[in-house]
């Protein structure tokens, strides 16, 4: 009898909480997304969430190759109530659409130049290649053989692309260049070229630039 009491009892204390409590059924367009439920993922696709009285819930609808999408929902006086349900409609991710996943990226390529060229004709095929990809070049020096263009970038819906070349002498005999395409994203739309510290080494790049690093292969190094 006792225990039934009790059991009653804390059922009881229990109620005003679960009466209180909000539902929101939250779905997704992609059945494999992610649903990340104050940072523990808790689900794909569909997923009933509740929101406690007097509190809020962050969720996050992730999935590789598309948009992040992001909602609070509270269930506090004086605030909006959870809808009942809500779908996401998910967008490809237009960044990635733009770009390759490459082994290119951020690394220094080694391209032995053709014997048969002259320095000063090596120099200006240099140039030119890199005026084809890049409107506008930061350094250049020929006596040093080093060539650097500013920075070019790009927004996206939920990212920055910032990209760049760099070329530089590794060694005179046999004649040696060394040739870096730099591409780096901030995660956020709008960054500023010179906020360094807001962008990273990424691992993909802008369809326009996936070509740059073999045609200085093709057009200059030994075949």
């Amino acid at each position: 009898m006792k225990t039934r009491l009790l059991l009653c009892l804390l059922l009881l204390s229990l109620l005003p909480m679960a009466l209180f409590a909000q539902t929101v059924e939250v779905s997704a367009s992609e059945p494999d997304a992610k649903i990340i439920v104050d940072g523990q993922s808790l689900g794909t696709g569909t997923l009933k969430i509740k929101v406690p009285k007097n509190s809020c819930v962050n969720v996050k609808i992730q999935k590789s190759g598309f948009l992040r999408y992001e909602q609070t929902y509270c269930n506090k006086k004086g605030m909006t109530e959870p809808p009942k349900k809500q779908f996401f409609d998910m967008k490809r991710d237009d960044a990635e659409e733009a770009s390759v996943k490459t082994d290119q990226a951020n690394i220094d390529f080694s391209i032995e130049i053709n014997k048969k060229l002259d320095v000063t004709d090596v120099w200006k095929r240099a140039n030119q290649i890199v005026t084809d990809y890049f409107d506008a070049i930061e350094v250049a020096d020929k006596e040093t053989s080093y060539l650097r263009t500013a920075w070019s970038i790009q927004s996206f819906q939920q990212n920055t692309i910032r990209t760049r070349l760099i070329i530089k002498l590794s060694k005179s005999d046999p004649l040696t260049y060394k040739v870096k395409l730099v591409s780096e994203f901030s995660g956020a739309p709008l960054t500023s070229v010179k906020a360094d510290e807001q962008f990273h080494d990424w691992d993909r790049a802008l369809r326009k630039y996936q070509n740059v690093i073999s045609d200085f292969a093709t057009r200059l190094g030994n075949q």
